[in-house]
């Protein structure tokens, strides 16, 4: 199926545009939620997580005790590379299962790190970037999670840089918060591209 990859950094608004491609009965397959579900209590990644990193790191429910794998992996380079190597594999293949059970037109994966893990950016026919400033993410993530400034900004640093991002696009949604009209009618004209891509109507290559 023809598949976008949709991605963005932290507070850009890929769900609101994920939401709105959901509205137009396009499959969405998130990473993200992917990735909640398999270090929820029972989740196919909290065995091998406890056996890494030991006890201490799953929650009295079972799950993922987040807060303080964020600290651990924000402090320690290689810590995160093992968290790394035990969800990037299971959410690969979960999200790959997903795409081949979705029904529609196209499907949408949300990826936020699609630019920084290098193999995802060959997995989809196209990538859309949703963007805007940095300081409307800080803004954003700090009203919605509650975080520091430093916080923020400190996740900002470690994923791939606007221009990263963008130099990647083969599509761009602007989500600057200045209009959901204007965002609305942005994700509408990509869908009826994506439908012509999709049946053929229209032939294009990615760009390397």
């Amino acid at each position: 199926m023809f598949s976008v990859g949709l991605t963005g950094g932290i507070g850009s608004g890929k769900s609101t545009v994920a939401d709105l491609f959901a509205a137009r009965g396009v499959p969405v397959v998130d990473t993200d939620f992917i990735a909640h579900r398999i270090t929820a209590p029972g989740g196919l990644a909290m065995l091998p997580i406890v056996a890494e990193f030991g006890p201490s790191f799953a929650a009295p429910d079972g799950s993922l005790d987040r807060a303080r794998m964020r600290s651990l992996v924000f402090s320690d380079d290689s810590a995160r590379k093992r968290l790394e190597a035990i969800t990037h594999p299971l959410i690969r293949a979960e999200a790959d299962r997903e795409r081949r059970e979705a029904q529609g037109p196209y499907v949408i994966v949300v990826v936020p790190l699609l630019v920084e893990s290098g193999d995802w950016k060959t997995r989809v026919d196209r990538v859309l970037v949703v963007d805007c400033p940095v300081e409307t993410q800080v803004e954003r993530v700090m009203k919605r999670n509650g975080f520091t400034r430093e916080q923020v900004l400190a996740i900002v640093a470690r994923q791939a840089s606007r221009e990263a991002r963008l130099a990647a696009a083969d599509d761009v949604v602007v989500n600057d918060g200045a209009s959901i009209v204007a965002l609305t009618a942005r994700v509408e004209a990509l869908h009826r591209r994506y439908l012509a891509l999709a049946s053929g109507q229209e032939h294009t290559q990615r760009q390397p």
